[in-house]
């Protein structure tokens, strides 16, 4: 079997570094709820090759009792750490998250005074920074004319031009550009402070499947470390990290990645490269990794970066995702699909339960 490229930091740079410029391959949800089969019975997660994908399966798809679950389920990110009020409280919040969050100073702060701004301005839109975060991380490889946040000169133009406390805004200026982005999310009277109305905002904000997703992964993943910033430099939140990079990437089955001559990654393929980058070696089927790991007790939500699988423990599991949190999961589905977000458990599928990488 051929393993991944055993350089972590070189993987994820220039996996992760195309992210923003992918195209999803037929990503299977419209506005976040869509249905489709994804899993194939018998197994999508067949023995490990570096080399091009095989042929197209032969087994039948199904959908529900055989498959995993094939939806998004509309979803915002969890309740985050508010930002204080005032510019000294402002700049000690935000330095103690910056550098557990990845994100520069600066950045954050004018994050922060986007949702402030907001909730001063449209308090019935409930805004929260890491929206703005997620957006700006989603357009970091976009096109540098639109700032910081990827706004189009119409959004700049629209909502830009009068930012409380800035003389002189600017598109380029994370605190104008974040008030901008911010108000363009909470137009018409939207309410991103459910599920619905988060997604339809973002979708309206900028009309693309990879973004929205990349927005949703990131801002999650930002509001469970403000949460608790602990967690931060532990593997499972590499390898969460490694495996948000790959949003976009075609499933290509025994995939182990582009470092190894693969567009991309098979399920397995990729939960062992997520791993592989944060320094925990994983073997390399969803078989045998569901049953190398210590169990999350049934009754137990599973914790971001644990490892959710689906099949039959007593004779194959056959499919296996990378905990995100609330629900979610970073799946690399089957041929024809991309890398992408999914809901990890829906009625009906046959999830087998969930495995701990690390303590």
């Amino acid at each position: 079997m051929t393993t991944p490229e055993n350089s972590p930091q070189k993987a994820h740079g220039s996996w992760a570094r195309g992210a923003a410029t992918r195209g999803l391959v037929a990503l299977p949800l419209v506005a976040g709820l869509v249905t489709a089969g994804w899993l194939l019975a018998g197994g999508n997660d067949r023995p490990a090759v570096a080399t091009a994908p095989a042929p197209a399966a032969t087994e039948t798809s199904t959908i529900g009792g055989g498959a995993g679950p094939s939806v998004l389920e509309v979803s915002a990110p969890v309740k985050a750490e508010e930002p204080a009020q005032g510019a000294k409280p402002l700049e000690t919040w935000a330095t103690g998250l910056a550098g557990p969050l990845g994100l520069p100073l600066e950045s954050l702060i004018g994050y922060a005074n986007g949702e402030l701004t907001l909730r001063a301005e449209q308090p019935n839109c409930h805004l929260s920074w890491v929206t703005l975060a997620g957006i700006g991380q989603a357009s970091a490889g976009a096109d540098k004319a639109g700032g910081p946040m990827g706004l189009t000169q119409a959004q700049w133009k629209r909502w830009g031009q009068s930012i409380p406390g800035i003389a002189k805004p600017a598109i380029t200026d994370v605190n104008s550009a974040s008030v901008a982005a911010g108000r363009a999310l909470c137009n018409g009277g939207a309410d991103l402070g459910g599920g619905k109305g988060w997604w339809t905002a973002v979708e309206k904000f900028r009309d693309s499947e990879l973004f929205r997703q990349q927005v949703l992964g990131n801002a999650q993943l930002f509001a469970t470390l403000s949460l608790d910033p602990a967690k931060a430099s532990s593997p499972s939140t590499r390898a969460t990290r490694f495996a948000l990079g790959q949003l976009g990437l075609p499933y290509v089955w025994g995939g182990n990645g582009p470092d190894t001559g693969a567009a991309g990654f098979d399920c397995s393929g990729l939960t062992k490269a997520s791993y592989d980058d944060a320094g925990v070696g994983l073997p390399r089927t969803a078989d045998t990794q569901y049953h190398s790991l210590p169990k999350v007790p049934l009754n137990e939500e599973p914790k971001l970066g644990d490892l959710v699988f689906y099949g039959n423990p007593a004779t194959k599991i056959h499919h296996v995702g990378l905990y995100l949190g609330n629900g979610l999961m970073i799946n690399a589905p089957t041929e024809g699909q991309a890398i992408q977000i999914h809901t990890y458990h829906s009625k009906g599928d046959d999830y087998a339960g969930a495995g701990r990488p690390v303590s």
